[in-house]
């Protein structure tokens, strides 16, 4: 059994911490130099008492601010031409250097939008969202929802419905469904929209398995079309977010006829994660679901987001450690067999796992202010899980509810469900760390959060990690 402790040797190096910005943003002169985008930047600073960082030609030179800072949340403001997949790519890359861990190390987010104004708007959301109702084009487990409606991309006809107070059912929904799921954006006003299946930059296919109408953007505008080619416009000014957990294309924006910019600018979106290229293996987008939806009320969506990141790097670190190094242009990942390591075996991973995860790590986006809090109604989770801190000894507690079924998956819906670890962030960042219970549980410990392997099978009552460590005030 083996504990890291990670980032360490670095933190202790750092200096300027007690006066760190706690939000930090990043934005390019030329950007900053619009008048529009420069009000952008200017209510964000405002909002969050921001430090503005601006560059030249590339995110890297913000690096040694930012590692200096260690800002707790970064927001990278970008108007649409410079949102590009490799944009994201480079975010993902540039916001794990912070310190010596593999892991991202600031909560980010690209924030930007169809035009200034539109941005404008993302920016100046104070409002908390609660996310109350749910709407889906695939399955999503509403018993973990206060309401909400799906209707199936694999079956026609086939609608999931769960009523405030009620329990989940099964009903008969219509044949093309664009109408209807539209009516979640516009009518029904739904709080958190979640898709899968095929899509381009301009279109999603609603159906998957048979003949369903589709959405469509142009211009910042959003509207679907059916299979009678009837156009419905969708417009919503009600804050959202959205999960395009396993549609290809949704996050890559590549001009203003994006799917992404329409959501932002027509349908209310505030925050959104989505693919920047095509997708086939899905841990980076499914697993969004398996923090956010499925452990109602504990994450935030960029909380969630990120959990599932640390999630990801975690595992490819742990059974395909030869890849870690590798930064591939974003979805260009090269097939080829691996030696593969004894973890991997006795998981049965196989050499396609460790690109999927490669593929995965760089090219989920997400979209608007990454300190805006939306989070799902709280409800009961499979697990209690507890963080509490005393003269600097730290104890993390996640007691089972659910017996031997505590560690299984929600729902198995969509691509590489479950058995995500458990992670609980640290309310301020720490160093020094000296494990003293619970090394058997193999945690990762590092300066801002506690990562513990899904155990899988439940076989204690009570899962309990302690250490010591100095706060860095």
């Amino acid at each position: 059994m083996t504990l890291r402790i990670l980032g360490l040797a670095w933190l202790c190096l750092v200096c300027g911490w007690a006066n760190a910005a706690d939000y930090v943003i990043v934005v390019s002169k030329a950007t900053q130099s619009d008048a529009g985008w420069r009000e952008v930047v200017a209510t964000l600073e405002k909002k969050h008492s921001a430090e503005v960082v601006a560059y030249d030609r590339s995110i890297a030179e913000a690096l040694p601010r930012l590692s200096q800072q260690m800002p707790r949340f970064t927001c990278f403001v970008a108007t649409p031409s410079e949102a590009t997949r490799e944009f994201v790519a480079e975010v993902h890359r540039l916001t794990r250097k912070l310190d010596d861990d593999p892991y991202t190390d600031t909560r980010w987010g690209v924030l930007t939008g169809f035009d200034a104004a539109n941005a404008r708007t993302i920016a100046a959301e104070t409002q908390l969202l609660v996310v109350k109702k749910v709407a889906a084009g695939t399955d999503v487990a509403l018993e973990k929802c206060q309401e909400g409606l799906w209707y199936c991309e694999l079956q026609q006809q086939r609608m999931v419905r769960k009523a405030p107070g009620g329990v989940v059912k099964q009903e008969v929904g219509p044949a093309d469904t664009t109408a209807a799921l539209a009516a979640t954006l516009t009518d029904y006003k739904a709080d958190l929209f979640v898709t899968s299946g095929h899509a381009t930059e301009r279109d999603w296919q609603i159906g998957f398995r048979y003949r369903n109408g589709s959405f469509q953007s142009q211009a910042g505008k959003l509207f679907g079309v059916d299979t009678q080619r009837k156009r419905t416009e969708i417009r919503s000014d009600s804050p959202k977010v959205y999960l395009a957990v396993g549609n290809c294309l949704m996050g890559h924006i590549d001009g203003p006829d994006a799917m992404a910019l329409a959501f932002m600018n027509s349908a209310g979106m505030r925050q959104m994660a989505g693919y920047t290229v095509l997708t086939w293996y899905g841990y980076a987008g499914w697993g969004c679901l398996d923090y956010f939806v499925e452990q109602p009320g504990r994450y935030s969506l960029n909380e969630a987001f990120l959990a599932n990141q640390h999630a990801l790097v975690h595992r490819l670190q742990t059974y395909f450690p030869e890849l870690m190094s590798e930064t591939p242009p974003p979805g260009q990942v090269a097939r080829r067999n691996m030696v593969l390591t004894d973890t991997a075996k006795a998981e049965k991973l196989t050499s396609m796992d460790g690109l999927g995860l490669l593929h995965d790590r760089d090219v989920l986006a997400f979209y608007g202010d990454p300190a805006w809090d939306a989070r799902l109604a709280t409800a009961e989770c499979a697990w209690d899980q507890t963080l509490t801190s005393q003269g600097g000894v730290f104890t993390l507690t996640i007691k089972p509810k659910l017996g031997a079924k505590t560690f299984e998956p929600v729902s198995r819906n969509g691509s590489q469900r479950g058995g995500r670890p458990i992670i609980e962030y640290l309310p301020q960042r720490i160093r020094n760390v000296k494990l003293t219970k619970g090394a058997d549980l193999q945690p990762v410990i590092t300066d801002d959060f506690v990562l513990i392997p899904n155990p899988k099978t439940c076989d204690r009552d009570v899962y309990e990690v302690t250490f010591t460590a100095d706060i860095l005030k």
